[in-house]
């Protein structure tokens, strides 16, 4: 029998940043299956933020449900902020890493002129060494939803029904 081991999917905890010219965002408009806009978003800033996780194993009911709520919490936090056409902020609020092993699935919130609009995010871990990770991702947008929520529009003379962000970011 032999035994597998999956590449983890976080880098070690601590707080990192991607530094310029390291990322990029892109946003497409689709009209039916017609691309009518493709314009890259100005990234102004994004970092990762991998909490410290205890290692220490208890017994007990209730140690169990403790360190279950410590784990939800000591989840890593993903933070995009984009400038320009789409002047918003993404802030996931839950990671979860899919079966692969090298996919992660945020929910986040889209932040647009002050309203929290809601998004899954799945990104692929293209590398994870010691210190560094780079991620590339997209979702889909609704755009009738996005721009009743939120006000976001785009030009009149650029139809649109649905959004796509996508993201790559190389943190170090």
């Amino acid at each position: 029998m032999t035994t597998v081991t999956l590449p983890t999917v976080s880098p070690p905890p601590g707080r990192y940043a991607v530094a310029p010219g390291r990322s990029f965002a892109e946003l497409t408009a689709y009209y039916g299956p017609l691309a009518t806009l493709r314009r890259r978003v100005t990234l102004t800033g994004a970092s990762l933020t991998v909490p410290e996780t205890e290692s220490g194993s208890e017994s007990g009911s209730g140690s169990e449900l403790m360190s279950q709520s410590e784990s939800a919490d000591a989840r890593p936090v993903f933070r995009f902020d984009l400038a320009g056409t789409m002047k918003a902020s993404l802030v996931s609020e839950h990671v979860e890493p899919l079966a692969d092993g090298r996919h992660l699935q945020l929910l986040a919130d889209l932040d647009v002129r002050g309203v929290a609009f809601p998004v899954l995010l799945r990104l692929r871990v293209v590398r994870c060494a010691e210190g560094r990770m780079l991620v590339v991702g997209s979702t889909r947008l609704p755009y009738r939803l996005l721009r009743r929520a939120t006000g976001f529009r785009l030009p009149w003379s650029r139809p649109a029904t649905r959004l796509r962000l996508l993201l790559a970011a190389e943190f170090a």
